[in-house]
């Protein structure tokens, strides 16, 4: 790498837009097991074993140099005097903790923002869990690195076999497998992600205005002609999730097998992602109702997605980005789902017809107002675009290991901004689904509420959908006779 580096125009604006109430910072926490036989003061020798490795990697070695000259954009250059004690923290919760109790704690160090005259990292060591385990939460600046991006960093400095992983250096001391800048540009389904194709497709096409309006004009009058049970961007109601954010932040953690939401989407006909959004609609829409906050239409969700259209013949992802229905105006966990189910498959299908050319144009489009918003700070004081983000990336399907520890959860911590007072973000991991909670602590209070209320919407969409045991079906059928006689009983007494 270069001693310098300029940020280019959309990661100079998550610096331009940072505030106490809206830090731009991404994190993942990560939950491991001790493994057999470990002694009492394994983390203590742990914490300074990291302490004595003082060699850094890109892009853990690289700090903000402010210009000042006719570019107001900043660039990376490379610290050599990397202050590590300030980098890497030691916490513990009071013995056991439970998700609660860690939740509580990465809320708050989520809370705070990173201090950008250093290289924008943070690690926490956390001790106390329950169970024999131990987290390590990690949270970088959204200017260095996007979550995703760096949670596969994280992985990389990990090993697939416990003995490999005795004598691996911590994450900033790993060579990088990939090119950092590689690994920033991947195409997983981000947020992230779909905002840079957009910022660089909206430079090369601002001289094709014209004909770009003109284009989505196009779109939106197929839209009327044949898109019955679309959702449309800016067709969200008003909610609580999309006012003006304060300093303090919450963060919820859930997990599910995926053989159980495989099996939903089997039996239902719909895809994963259908059965993960069909989760948070039902867990939202308890959530709200409780609250007496839950609007008459329902919520609406933008997700990040891959997706290909019919003229492209080329072996790489697509990414772009569609606006789908919740459900948290329908009771029924199967009609909801299927209201989803037909949503998405709406919005991706009206991507996909697009030619390469006019899927791009329509995803800049899209993406545009967020850019704008992002840039101008009216978030949380106009309609939204849509109420919630939310983001489903895969991840390693084989376990990882750290110094023997057994990898257990990765939990991705996003963004909350004015306007999006909520975040959920999932990743899947070793036959696991693992949900991240994000959420303004005004905003949204009792927060691990919502994660409860996701495993009884799983239940919910389980029991509507999924065949009824054979005992099952005879106690189902026994309750109507058993409630007619005791409704002749009472009528006789």
């Amino acid at each position: 790498m270069s001693s310098s580096m300029r940020l280019n125009p959309l990661d100079a604006a998550w610096i331009m837009t940072e505030s106490r109430a809206t830090p731009n910072h991404v994190g993942g926490l990560l939950i491991f097991s001790l493994p057999e036989g470990a002694p009492r003061d394994v983390l203590r020798r742990l914490m300074h074993d990291f302490r004595t490795y003082r060699g850094f990697t890109a892009p853990w070695n690289r700090r903000l140099k402010y210009a000042f000259n006719l570019n107001p954009i900043p660039e990376w250059v490379e610290d050599d005097r990397i202050d590590l004690e300030y980098h890497v923290r030691h916490a513990a919760l009071p013995w056991p903790g439970g998700e609660r109790e860690l939740g509580e704690l990465v809320g708050r160090l989520q809370s705070t923002p990173l201090d950008l005259s250093r290289p924008p990292w943070e690690c926490t060591l956390i001790e106390g869990l329950e169970h024999k385990r131990f987290a390590l939460f990690v949270k970088m600046h959204h200017s260095l690195i996007d979550g995703i991006s760096g949670m596969r960093m994280l992985q990389q400095a990990m090993a697939s076999d416990p003995a490999k992983s005795l004598a691996l250096p911590p994450f900033w001391s790993a060579p990088a497998g990939t090119p950092a800048q590689a690994q920033r540009h991947a195409s997983a389904p981000t947020m992230a992600n779909v905002m840079d194709a957009a910022a660089k497709a909206l430079r090369g096409q601002l001289r094709s205005a014209p004909q770009l309006l003109a284009a989505f004009g196009k779109m939106l009058r197929r839209v009327g002609e044949s898109g019955e049970g679309m959702t449309l961007p800016f067709d969200a109601p008003l909610s609580v999730l999309n006012g003006r954010v304060r300093e303090k932040r919450r963060f919820a953690t859930q997990q599910f097998p995926m053989a159980r939401l495989r099996t939903v989407a089997d039996a239902a006909g719909c895809t994963l992602n259908d059965v993960v959004l069909a989760i948070c609609g039902g867990s939202l829409r308890r959530f709200l109702m409780e609250r007496d906050s839950l609007p008459d239409k329902s919520l609406t969700a933008g997700i990040p997605v891959s997706v290909r259209p019919k003229d492209d013949q080329g072996t790489g992802n697509a990414i772009s980005f569609i606006v789908a229905t919740l459900g948290t105006d329908i009771e029924g966990a199967a009609e909801r789902l299927d209201a989803i189910r037909a949503s998405v498959r709406h919005a991706k299908a009206h991507v996909q017809n697009l030619p390469r050319e006019a899927m791009m144009q329509y995803t800049v489009l899209l993406m545009a107002p967020t850019i704008v918003t992002l840039l101008s700070g009216i978030g949380g004081r106009t309609r939204p675009m849509f109420n919630i983000t939310i983001s489903n990336v895969p991840g390693p399907d084989k376990p990882l290991y750290f110094r023997g520890a057994r990898l257990e959860a990765i939990y991705p911590a996003s963004i909350v901004t004015h306007g999006q007072a909520l975040n959920i973000t999932c990743e899947s991991y070793a036959g696991f689904m693992d949900f991240g909670f994000t959420g303004c602590h005004s905003s949204v209070p009792s927060l691990q509420k919502l994660a409860v209320y996701s495993a009884e919407a799983l239940e919910e969409l389980e029991a509507a959908i999924l065949p009824k045991p054979a005992k099952a079906r005879k106690a189902a059928a026994a309750k109507p006779k058993v409630a007619a006689k005791r409704k002749r009983s009472a009528a006789a007494a």
